[in-house]
This record gives C-alpha cells, structure tokens and sequence, in this order.
C-alpha cells in the first residue's frame, strides 16, 4: 500500500469542479424509472382459527365507510358528545367502518354459519357489500356446504345474503332461529310499522328470504343447543328475539354476539346509550351490560358481527363501561 500524502493540486480541482457542475445535466440525462403504480386499500376477507376440535372462520360481507357512530350508538346524546369520545380514542369524528362478518364453525360433524350478510338489498348491498359467498370461496369452502344456517336475528344486514338471484343461497342446509324472533317477525305488528323504517323493511324480506323456508325451519329458546357445542343466550332488544351464542369445544369458548355492539367503542363505553336500530331501547341497553359482563368476567373470546373485521376479540371493564380488544395471538395457539 502506498503511504504517499494525497495531493490536491489546481488542475484536479478544476477537473473536479467541472464535474460537479456537470452533474445536474448528467442526472437529467439518466433514464427515470417509473414508480410502481398506486394499489389502493386492501384486507383480508376471512380469519380462520382452531377453537379446541372446532374450527372457526370470520369472513368479510362488506366494507363501507359510514356517517356516524351517530346517531347509529348514542342516538339519545348530543351529536358532538359522540363525536368527543371518537376523538379522544384517535377516530374519525363524523365517519365510521362497521364490521359485517359471518361466522363459519365446522364442528367436524356440522358446518354451521351464523348469519347470511346482506346480500343484493341489504344495509350495504353490492359492490360494497353482499361478499359472502365470494369470501367463503376464498375461505376455502363453497355455499352447498353449510349444514346449518344461525340467524342471530332478522335484520336485512343477517339475512339478506340466505337468497342469491332469487334462489337459496345455501340450499342443502337447515335453518335455525329464535322461537321469538321468528314468531315477531312472522306477525303483522312488524310489517305494520311505517313503510320507511328499517322494521317494516326487515318484516318484508322475512318474508321473501326466511319465512320460504319455513319447511327447513327449526327454532330455539335461549339455553337450548343448535348443535352439540353451540348454545342459545338470551340477547333481547335489539329485536325481540335476538340471541347471541356459546360455543365451547375442548374447554376453548367463543361468544357470537350478533348486534350486541354497532361500533366497538361508542357500544362498549356507553353501553346505556341507546342504539338507533334497537327496537326496545332500554332493553337493549341492558342486554348491552349484561352480555359485557360476562364477556369480561369469563374472559371469552367474542364474535362480534359490527367491529371491525375480523371482528374478534375480548372485552375488559373500564370505569364505568367497558373496552374492546382486537384480538392479536390470543386464538393462534
């Protein structure tokens, strides 16, 4: 190696100042890569997990951007107490994305789904909605394969997707519904309701989608078995006969709640708010505190068909209300 000082006399340091003066030109002379072209938003459509001998598949019906959680949870508050708790929880004030996600158990003897999404005349019908079919595909698993079909309850959001094209959706499989909820939606009282409301909207497609179906029909009470493993809870109020469910396999539990949340914080925080689409408000509210809390006691897992997708996670008290926690790898082992 050499051990000469370097030398910097006046002729390198024209040559180097000529360079650098050429530079911006020889830079402009280059070629210009184009940027990979913008992709836009992207998700997953199904979450899939093992729950003991079970095996449990969350699946994507729609994805929209609403107005809200006003007046949809805390329709009974000023607008902008709302709009202060989505901020101090770093969420858009006037706009919110709810969750519409089926719940795909395979018990190994059934394939059991829990509610059908929008479908074509839904609360999000297509294109932002009425994907079910499509995410089961992508999920791995086609619509003549479900064995049983769990209505939560009778809103056009739950039962939109049971008919495609005018035909049933999932046509080997059996119905089941709540013994109320079926009897409610069945009578006149419901379709009687004015033409606008999201009551008589759901009396008539009851009877478009559902009640057809009425020879594949079964109905259970609250603490009665769908299947073995899968248990009705009471869940009043948001409709008259609305249930969520216990599923328990090997000792793992799960909680599909239905509606028992529209947003998972504003629901969860203020759990005495009243919800615009709760049809007996006070009952919903207090449906609201009693399934949290038992969320949150026993530690379970919950399906929870409006938060965000993949609409899995648990709930622990917080003051005087409650917090949901998106699950992270909770259910991965």
């Amino acid at each position: 190696m050499s051990t000469r000082p370097l030398r910097f006399d006046r002729r390198t340091a024209l040559i180097s100042a000529a360079a650098l003066i050429a530079a911006p030109a020889l830079l402009r002379a280059a070629p210009v890569w184009a940027k990979a072209p913008i992709r836009g938003a992207a998700s997953p459509v199904f979450r899939r997990f093992r729950l003991g001998a079970f095996e449990v598949t969350t699946l994507l019906d729609a994805s929209a951007m609403i107005d809200g959680p006003w007046p949809i949870v805390g329709e009974d508050r000023p607008a902008a107490e709302v709009e202060q708790l989505m901020h101090a929880n770093l969420l858009p004030e006037n706009k919110f994305r709810p969750g519409f996600s089926p719940t795909l158990i395979n018990t190994g003897t059934d394939l059991v789904l829990f509610d059908a999404g929008n479908g074509e005349n839904g609360f999000v019908p297509p294109p932002n909605g009425g994907w079910l079919v499509k995410s089961l595909a992508a999920a791995g698993y086609s619509a003549d394969q479900v064995d049983v079909v769990v209505v939560t309850h009778a809103h056009p959001d739950h039962i939109g997707g049971l008919l495609v094209d005018g035909r049933p959706a999932f046509p080997n499989a059996r119905y089941v519904v709540g013994e109320e909820e079926y009897r409610f939606w069945k009578s006149d009282e419901a379709l009687s309701a004015p033409k606008e409301s999201n009551e008589h909207k759901s009396a008539l497609m009851f009877r478009t989608h559902l009640l057809p179906q009425a020879e594949r029909t079964s109905f259970v009470k609250p603490g009665e078995d769908v299947t073995h493993g899968i248990v009705a809870v009471e869940a009043y109020g948001h409709t008259p006969g609305h249930l969520a469910f216990h599923v328990e396999s090997e000792g793992k539990r799960l909680l599909v709640w239905g509606d028992c949340a529209h947003h998972e914080v504003a629901s969860l925080a203020r759990p005495e708010w009243h919800a615009l689409f709760d049809q007996d408000k006070a009952k919903g509210a207090a449906t609201r505190k009693k399934i949290y809390d038992m969320a949150a006691t026993d530690r379970l897992a919950v399906g929870g068909y409006h938060t965000s997708f993949p609409s899995l996670g648990y709930v622990e008290r917080r003051g005087d209300g409650y917090r949901w926690l998106p699950v992270s790898y909770q259910l991965d082992y």
